[in-house]
Order: structure tokens, then sequence, then C-alpha cells
């Protein structure tokens, strides 16, 4: 597969066509599951690894799903295209930064993705925009009952899936939402929230999984336990409680509308204006200042913009889609540079609208 041919789509995660997508961005399903016989990724030696990502790469080709997938040979990208990879949230920060044979194979939609030799043999994950969590879950549990016909799982009769991590032990299912919940921030409730997400179970983290920052005010719930309930239960326990961070979310946009509009409207200007014309600007700062310039579309303080728009410079503006852009690796400074230009020539070019 050409890397370049999928900077001109945005990817499943930014897509916005899902239902409730102007707060869910993305629903997401995990499973991580490990081959019978085999050392677990972290005790498996150089040829374990290249005999575990053969194995898994022949048996996964020769089931129906295998055959509608691009496999990519992750150990011989160049940092810049695995740094793509986990832009378009196809592949996790530890496949990419990993040793040895590690792979990974997507579908054409990017909504499948097996990461084989990640923290478990293999990561099986399916996305789709907005919020689907039922029509995932159908989705991966297809993928999982037609690999677990070629593939011998680690299983357990007491325990379950045999996972490297005790965390996933049990049902190796993680079930997630992508939320993008900027009025929570600005009226300081989002700690509230997520102090009583916490009692509940769910975990809260940044655009990136495990260890990654919050960014642009967009954050993953997912369940904690895997253990103990089935994977129907866990998935609907992320799904009953999204609806309600939907309706605080909502609840907090029609507060600022209501209570300090001016204030609201002069952020989302500034932003609006910083993004037009800065000379230089970092991918965090964008990414913080689209996310305010998405919420004023959304509160129709801005007309003429298209939230696919602003999706679409979510992910363009990130460092390893910008070069791939550019066609040019550059600096940190020279992407600030070229991200600036990038974000003018956008708006100048129609992708530019008038604040009511």
């Amino acid at each position: 597969m050409k890397l370049e041919s999928l900077t001109q789509a945005v990817g499943e995660w930014l897509r916005g066509t899902g239902p409730e997508s102007d707060i869910v961005m993305s629903s997401r399903v995990r499973l991580a599951r490990n081959v019978a016989h085999y050392p677990f990724v972290s005790r498996a030696s150089e040829q374990d690894r290249a005999d575990i990502e053969r194995f898994l790469h022949e048996r996964i080709a020769a089931a129906p799903v295998g055959r509608q997938l691009e496999y990519i040979d992750v150990g011989r990208l160049e940092e810049i295209d695995r740094q793509f990879l986990v832009e378009r949230q196809l592949i996790s920060r530890e496949l990419a930064e990993a040793q040895g044979a590690r792979s990974v194979a997507i579908d054409g939609r990017e909504q499948v993705s097996l990461m084989i030799n990640e923290e478990d043999h293999l990561r099986i994950q399916c996305m789709h925009s907005g919020l689907d969590l039922e029509g995932v879950w159908k989705q991966i549990k297809g993928v999982d009952e037609q690999i677990e016909k070629v593939v011998p799982y680690a299983f357990h009769p007491q325990f379950g899936f045999l996972t490297a991590c005790p965390t996933n032990v049990g049902t190796g299912i993680r079930v997630s939402v992508m939320l993008h919940l900027p009025a929570l921030v600005i009226t300081r409730q989002i700690d509230k929230v997520f102090r009583s997400l916490h009692k509940i179970s769910l975990a809260v983290r940044g655009l990136y999984g495990e260890g990654s920052q919050a960014t642009g005010d967009f954050y993953q719930i997912s369940n904690q336990t895997t253990l103990g309930r089935t994977e129907e239960e866990l998935v609907e326990q992320v799904g009953d409680v999204v609806p309600v961070l939907i309706d605080y979310e909502r609840r907090a946009r029609e507060f600022l509308v209501r209570e300090t509009q001016q204030n609201v409207h002069d952020q989302v200007s500034r932003a609006y204006g910083i993004l037009r014309t800065a000379q230089t600007i970092s991918a965090e700062e964008t990414m913080q200042l689209l996310s305010r310039v998405r919420m004023g579309v959304l509160l129709g303080l801005i007309g003429d913009v298209k939230i696919s728009d602003i999706n679409v410079l979510l992910v363009r503006t990130q460092p390893a889609h910008l070069q791939k852009l550019r066609g040019l690796e550059l600096d940190t400074k020279d992407r600030n540079i070229e991200r600036a230009r990038y974000l003018r020539q956008h708006f100048e070019a129609g992708g530019s609208g008038s604040t009511n």
C-alpha cells in the first residue's frame, strides 16, 4: 500500500458521518489475542517474533477477512511513515516504537486494523465514525471468529483469553469512544465528570490512548475491567454512559451561548483569526484552536466553514501528514512555518468563512 494515497482521505475517526458525530468522533473496539504455544512478545526472541509474524500473516491472509486487507511491514517503514499511521489511529505508538518483526493489516475504509506483535501477538481493532458501538462490536466479533478458525488462541477455561498485561486477561476487550468536549473544558466541569467516570471503572485517556495527553479537548473513554464480565456487558457499560456525556456537553454549550456568548464568540473569533494569519504555529496550538473553531461552527458562531473541513485540517496539520503532503522531511521549526502556510492557503482557497 502506498501511504501517500491515504493523505487524500481523512480516515474513519475524522469522517464525521456517524450518529452524534458533532460530539462523538469515533467508536472503537479492540481485542487482545495471543497465539497458543508461543511466548508473549515481551519474552520472545527476535526469531520468535519473526515466526509469530509470519505465522499470523499466513493464517490471516487465508481467512476471508484477510483477503480484504493490505499488509504493511511496520519494521521496514521510515519513522515518518510509522508516525503517519499513528496519527490516523491505525497503529498504536507502542507498535510504532517497538523493535523487531511487526506489521499491520488494514482495510480500504480504515475501519479494520490488525496489529501483529504489539504488546500482544495480535491486536484486532475496528473503528466507526460517530457513536456506533453496536455496529463496531458486530464487525469485530465477525473478524475475531474468522481468525479464530485458523489461529489457535491462548485461552484458559477459567481465566479466558491470556494476555501479556494482566489488565487485559479475560475478554481482552477494550471498548472506547473518542469525544470532543470543549464546552465541558471551558466551563471547568471536565474534572468532575472524569472523577465520576473513574468511580464506575471507566478510564479517560488522551488522543492517542494510554499515556497520551488530551489535546484539542479530545478524550477517549474506555472500560478498565476485562475480567468477570461478558464482552456484551462491557460494550453496554460504555454505551450507557456516552449519552449522559453527550447531554452534559450539550447543556454546557447551551450555557455558554446563553450566559457568556460574547466571551465564547471572542474565543472562537480569536482562534479563527490566528489560524488564518499565523506565520508559525505548533501542532498542539493548532489542535487547540481548531477545537475552538469546531465548537464555534457547531454553535452557529462562524458561517461558511464546514465541520468536514475542520476535520480534514485536524489530521493534515499533524507532523507526519504535513511532511508527507509537502514531500519533505522538516524539523520542528520548519514544520511550524509550513503548518501556518498550509492553514493560510486552505482558508484563502475557499475554506474561509465569516464570523456571525
